[in-house]
């Protein structure tokens, strides 16, 4: 192996190698497999193919909530949610009594992988779709990191990099669009053109995924416009790790209607109105997406309830997967306990939870729900353009591993 030209980096525990080889990690949001399997049998993603056939391929688990945030910091940390804090994109924050987004860095309870590189010497980049992960992907980190959201507005002050748009020479897309994670590979490419960064981070939205299954020429289309990025950036000479952060499924009956199960209801039913919290950690400002609904669900009990009783109930509820106690769930999951409420709710593959019908708007959904959060959309790819040495066997892989195996197991 040639002789590293950067020190290794220890992050949470974990030791990585550089190469001196660029390297550019991609996490595509909400990839379920099987939108790879499809677009490859069209023939609508040759590189990706390439990918397959001259790399290598695994299948891996996400961690739980299925959600973007607790995912994309397990990725960039190399750890679980346990380690990093960041359990969902919205939950209850005790110390302030109130129901607030988790994208403020001051959640956050661990370096990255990124920010110990670039401590290292390295020149790191970090583009991601939406700005709501931009500040936690760039906690700490002394290089390049901007939003394809808010490109227009980052400053070499704030985010490393200025006049991104001429660089890229794409106007800022819709935040609801396949357009903001075209924005993101172009950025990538434009970047990597301009100057051999030693680590890039590529985090892209899941705008089509939520509106269309695997195979759809919708899907095939978002896939082969990948494909086409991802052969550019390994002609500039990129060793590519791709994962996801959740995988996605239609959350609907035969006739294409939602399956909600509305927990605040249910519980205001039996304990009162108002007398618990259910927190929806998919909860982010782009509800167009999924109208908040997803398969993973908190709840805080009043005092005195019997906690057991009620997720006895609720656990026998159709729809529902499982129902844990905090600690039980901290546990199963890797989850910070703090950060969680007294019971903890998994729908089933094809159920979504909810609080009450008035709080969730879905007149913006034009079509079928598809969303994620439970175990059913654990499964993510680990995909490769270079081939792998020395794996471990029996080992279950993660898709926060995908730094370890491309910096320690992939060939440049």
């Amino acid at each position: 192996m040639t002789k590293p030209t950067l020190p290794p980096v220890t992050a949470n525990g974990r030791s990585y190698r550089h190469d001196g080889h660029p390297r550019v990690i991609v996490c595509v949001d909400g990839c379920e497999p099987d939108y790879i399997t499809q677009a490859i049998e069209a023939r609508a993603a040759p590189y990706l193919r390439r990918m397959c056939d001259e790399g290598a391929s695994l299948l891996g688990d996400c961690v739980i909530p299925s959600f973007t945030n607790p995912n994309n910091l397990s990725i960039v940390t190399g750890a679980p949610p346990s380690v990093h804090g960041i359990c969902g994109n919205f939950f209850y924050d005790p110390e302030r009594g109130e129901e607030v987004m988790m994208n403020d860095a001051r959640y956050l309870r661990a370096d990255t992988i990124l920010a110990r590189f670039a401590e290292a010497g390295a020149r790191v980049a970090v583009v991601t779709a939406k700005d709501k992960l931009r500040a936690l992907l760039g906690h700490r980190l002394r290089g390049v990191c901007f939003s394809a959201e808010k490109a227009d507005q980052a400053t070499p002050e704030a985010n490393g990099i200025g006049n991104v748009v001429d660089l890229v020479g794409r106007p800022v897309p819709s935040v609801y669009s396949a357009d903001l994670s075209e924005f993101v590979f172009a950025a990538g490419v434009a970047l990597l053109e301009r100057e051999r960064f030693d680590l890039m981070y590529l985090s892209t939205t899941d705008y089509v995924q939520h509106k269309h299954a695997p195979g759809t020429p919708q899907a095939n289309a978002f896939y082969t416009m990948m494909s086409g990025y991802l052969e550019k950036l390994d002609a500039l000479g990129a060793t590519i790790a791709l994962t996801a952060d959740h995988g996605m499924n239609a959350k609907t009956d035969a006739a294409g209607r939602a399956q909600i199960i509305f927990l605040q209801d249910w519980f205001d039913a039996r304990l009162g109105s108002g007398r618990a919290r259910v927190i929806l950690p998919i909860t982010d400002p782009y509800v167009v997406h999924h109208g908040s609904l997803g398969s993973f669900a908190t709840c805080y009990l009043p005092a005195g309830a019997d906690a057991p009783a009620l997720a006895a109930e609720l656990a026998a509820t159709p729809g529902i997967a499982a129902v844990y106690a905090r600690d039980d769930a901290a546990r199963r999951f890797e989850l910070p306990p703090d950060r969680l409420g007294d019971l903890v709710v998994l729908a089933r593959r094809m159920t979504v939870l909810g609080t009450a019908p008035a709080r969730h708007d879905l007149s913006q959904l034009d079509a079928p729900l598809r969303s994620h959060g439970g175990e059913s959309e654990q499964t993510v790819p680990l995909l490769f353009n270079r081939p792998l040495a020395r794996l471990p066997a029996g080992r279950r892989w993660r898709n926060f591993d995908i730094f370890d195996l491309a910096l320690n197991y992939c060939a440049a």
